[in-house]
């Protein structure tokens, strides 16, 4: 069976990602950080959930996105991995933030991901 924890140390790091990538879309305070130990899915790594729209009318709430990191795959990566894991799930948010999500196939891939991992390590570099 899954659990799932509270993850502080990667939400003040996907803020952080947010920020120094003005990602201006993605609202902070309605993205939410989780680990989990116990999933069977063999190859993820993280992945994202969105409040889709039907629960946001129903809660009278706005958009929500949970960031899932899988305690067992993400933990043993370096840090530079977890970094471009925690972008790739970031990229799935769509401009209009608004519960859905944006697909891998022009959206999310290895090259995309790479071209902003080195942005951010770039802008790392600029402030300090």
């Amino acid at each position: 069976m899954i659990e799932y924890f509270p993850a502080p140390d990667i939400k003040e790091r996907m803020d952080h990602i947010i920020e120094l990538l003005r990602f201006d879309h993605v609202r902070p305070e309605s993205v939410y950080c989780v680990r989990s130990r116990g999933s069977k899915a063999a190859r993820t790594i993280a992945r994202i959930h969105g409040l889709s729209r039907i629960w946001q009318d129903a809660m009278g709430t706005d958009a929500k996105y949970i960031i899932e990191i899988i305690a067992e795959r993400f933990d043993n990566l370096t840090l530079d991995d977890q970094d471009r894991t925690l972008i790739h799930e970031v990229l799935h948010i769509p401009h209009g933030f608004k519960g859905g999500f944006r697909h891998h196939r022009n959206y999310v891939n290895a090259e995309i991901v790479e071209t902003w991992y080195k942005r951010f390590q770039q802008k790392k570099l600029e402030t300090t």
